[in-house]
């Protein structure tokens, strides 16, 4: 049984045949596509768990790309990890603001490598949130089963991840959640310590469900602690 499918996109050759022989080796099916029109083409077409996605592509910026993959495609089940030389939280921040769930800093290791695509693929196990099928913050709806957000009459997808991390709070309401419990929860044991991932995701999930994401009312930071939502009684 495949371990997954995944579509690496890069415009080094010799990278894309590392890649693929790493990951073949391991159990995955593997796709891979040179430039941001090469990876939207294979898209429309293939079906992929994740996209091993470089910053820096000879046609486009990578970053670009995933921003565009998450717009345009948002039905698209994908995990998207970005792939770069560069290493400051700006860097990070920008690339997981795009829609990316995680980031992998060159050079890698492919113990590194292999325990991030499972980080990215891993789901909780059903039931481990006890999360209600649906929940109403004010004027917005989240309904789990569909992986959609209802506010204001506009209906918007949430990613897999964002799908993860909501479900984990809800199924927690109204307590005082971690960093490091929100982190191992939804990425992983190997995850404590990569707090802008939170303060990007919980900022992705504010715009979707809060009126005023800058003022909310439902999914509070406690700070230097963690987070909290809030679900009326």
């Amino acid at each position: 049984m495949s371990a997954g499918r995944i579509l690496v996109v890069d415009d080094e050759p010799q990278i894309r045949r590392v890649m693929r022989t790493t990951l073949v080796a391991n159990g995955y099916e593997v796709d891979d596509a040179r430039t941001a029109e090469e990876a939207l083409e294979k898209l429309r077409t293939g079906r992929y768990d994740a996209l091993l996605l470089d910053v820096n592509l000879g046609d486009a910026n990578g970053i670009e790309l995933c921003r565009t993959i998450r717009r345009e495609r948002p039905n698209l089940e994908p995990s998207i990890l970005m792939l770069t030389v560069r290493n400051t939280e700006k860097d990070k921040v920008q690339a997981l603001d795009a829609g990316a769930d995680d980031y992998i800093t060159k050079p890698f290791s492919t113990p590194e490598l292999l325990a991030r695509i499972r980080a990215a693929l891993r789901r909780m196990p059903a039931g481990a949130t006890a999360a209600p099928e649906s929940i109403t913050l004010g004027g917005t709806v989240v309904d789990f089963a569909a992986r959609e957000v209802t506010s204001r009459g506009i209906k918007t997808r949430l990613t897999v991840k964002e799908l993860d991390l909501l479900a984990y709070m809800a199924g927690h309401a109204n307590r005082t959640l971690t960093h490091r419990e929100l982190l191992q929860a939804v990425w992983g044991p190997e995850y404590g310590d990569e707090q802008e991932y939170l303060r990007v995701f919980v900022n992705r999930l504010r715009k979707k469900m809060e009126a005023e994401p800058g003022k909310p009312k439902f999914l509070l930071t406690e700070p230097w602690v963690g987070y909290r939502l809030i679900l009326p009684r």
